[in-house]
């Protein structure tokens, strides 16, 4: 367009001329941690969306204050990032660091400032429950027994020690929870207790229990799970089961046999036959 003025659409809308900054003229790009603007927004994200610093203030809401605690609640972070990245949670004023009673090393708890960052986790944590569906690179068997073992309420469980293996389809890992109280203790190797309960399950299906999308009762009644022990005990596993502090705020679901898949409950299913070439 000749002339120095702004080009105008056929619509009578002025168009402004965008130019993309060379990355001579914008080195800050270079930096994913830092925006280089003196926005609250900008500033906050660059500590609250590094990665993994929610997930840090999740394992220390959940009164995990030790090391070796948050770090295997984390599970697939490294030693050396963690502690890198408790250190910059330090430098910014949201953690702050206490002598360790029981030995060597220190806790980690949330100041005032980090208090208040952490009421963001939750809330991130009930929109992630209520706007986001579950895929299948979402499941972990490991962390599922992790976060099972973690939220047990011992009131809840069987009087007597009670010994449940867990076995999830297509997975050669198999994991037993031993059930005592205050004391229970989760196992990657046969306790040699003996089996009170053996529990046989779909992995989704079981995360989906977890995290209050669908009944226990629903999933066996599909053929997802299958409990064998003992009447009495297969009857109580629905009561001890633990579910996930955002099972409030869970969508429900529902199993379609037709798709084999999960759905919203109330979601429409196309049921149109599908042909399944061989592969």
């Amino acid at each position: 367009m000749a002339g120095g003025g702004p080009a105008t659409t056929e619509n009578g809308v002025v168009a402004t001329k965008f130019v993309l900054a060379s990355p001579e003229a914008a080195p800050q790009n270079e930096a994913v941690s830092e925006y280089g603007q003196f926005c609250p927004i900008a500033r906050a994200s660059e500590i609250f969306a590094e990665r993994w610093t929610p997930l840090i203030l999740r394992e220390i809401l959940a009164g995990r204050h030790h090391f070796s605690e948050i770090l295997k609640g984390l599970h697939r972070i490294s030693p050396s990032t963690l502690g890198e990245r408790l250190r910059s949670l330090e430098r910014a004023g949201v953690l702050q660091t206490g002598p360790n009673p029981s030995g060597r090393g220190a806790t980690y708890h949330l100041t005032d400032a980090g208090a208040r960052l952490a009421e963001l986790v939750k809330e991130l944590g009930v929109w992630g429950q209520q706007w986001l569906e579950l895929r299948r690179d979402h499941l972990d068997a490991d962390f599922l027994m992790w976060k099972i073992f973690t939220h047990l309420a011992p009131e809840k469980l069987p009087l007597r020690r009670c010994v449940v293996r867990f076995e999830f389809h297509g997975e050669s890992k198999q994991y037993w929870l031993v059930l005592r109280g205050r004391d229970s203790d989760l196992c990657y190797s046969d306790p040699c207790f003996g089996d009170d309960l053996v529990v046989r399950a779909d992995l989704e299906a079981m995360t989906r229990i977890h995290l209050g999308e669908i009944e226990v009762h629903d999933a066996r009644r599909a053929g997802l799970l299958e409990i064998e022990g003992p009447r009495e005990l297969v009857r109580g596993f629905a009561q001890w089961f633990p579910r996930s502090r955002f099972a409030p705020y869970a969508q429900r679901v529902q199993y379609e046999l037709s798709t084999r898949s999960f759905t919203r409950a109330g979601q429409v299913v196309d049921r149109t036959p599908v042909a399944i070439g061989r592969t």
